[in-house]
């Protein structure tokens, strides 16, 4: 489609006026970056992988009645959204200790915690997105007490989705995080899922072997993140069964 008036830029997504107002158009780079953006490069192909396997997950929350921003995947790497306003939050689901919070507490990677947990940290790259209590939340106006309660729902029931499609593909969803927007119907505020979810967004590990197949393979140099977005992919389905996995992969329309 031809480019249109870009919004914002971030690491990995640029986001641009979309055709009707009220929406964007979210174009997935194949930047990757770790350590709040000190390590940096560019995987091939990351993008793509990412724009279907956000639509691939998306679709799935529609499916269940769980309100988010996807409208449609326009092509390869671009997506029409519904443009809200985005919370300052990066909500953290955790089902298992692993990294920051592993290094944190001092546990031992991989531990199977008592029932997920869902931690807050402020949106801002400067500033390392630091954790912060739901009581720094609402006295700086970033959400509501209500925001808050109806954010959590959210957020559990995504990890509900999620945890069940992952286990189904022989995967363990061992973290995630998401972002919330507002969008209003006339004078009436909902909260939505927005931005992505994808590899780059969850640890994922393979339930036999351990394997990583998300972002901590660039963090920790353990391979080709390009395979391990692929594996993922292969495995819902996104790619034919008996495709290659390679560094350009072929997508299902």
């Amino acid at each position: 489609m031809a480019r249109r008036k870009k919004i914002y830029e971030g690491k990995a997504k640029t986001l641009y006026e979309g055709p009707e107002p009220g929406t964007l158009v979210q174009y997935f780079k194949d930047d990757a970056t770790a350590f709040n953006a000190e390590k940096k490069a560019t995987i091939e192909g990351k993008g793509v992988l990412n724009n279907r396997l956000s639509e691939f997950f998306m679709t799935g929350l529609t499916s269940l009645g769980i309100p988010n921003h996807f409208i449609k995947r326009l092509n390869m790497r671009e997506q029409l959204i519904r443009q809200c306003e985005i919370i300052p939050l990066e909500v953290i689901v955790r089902n298992y200790a692993a990294g920051s919070m592993a290094k944190r507490l001092g546990l031992e990677e991989g531990m199977r915690l008592p029932r997920p947990i869902i931690e807050f940290s402020y949106k801002d790259d400067a500033l390392g997105d630091p954790l912060v209590p739901e009581e720094y939340i609402i006295a700086f106006g970033w959400a509501s007490q209500q925001d808050l309660d109806d954010i959590v729902a959210l957020a559990l029931r995504v990890n509900d989705y999620m945890s069940g499609v992952m286990y189904g593909v022989g995967i363990k969803l061992v973290d995630f995080k998401i972002e919330i927007g507002r969008v209003w119907d006339g004078d009436f505020m909902r909260l939505i899922v927005a931005d992505e979810i994808s590899p780059d967004s969850c640890r994922l590990w393979d339930i036999e072997s351990g394997q990583k197949l998300d972002k901590d393979v660039f963090r920790r140099d353990l391979g080709s993140l390009t395979d391990a977005y692929t594996e993922v992919a292969r495995r819902l389905g996104v790619l034919p069964t008996n495709g290659p996995i390679g560094d350009k992969p072929t997508l299902i329309n």
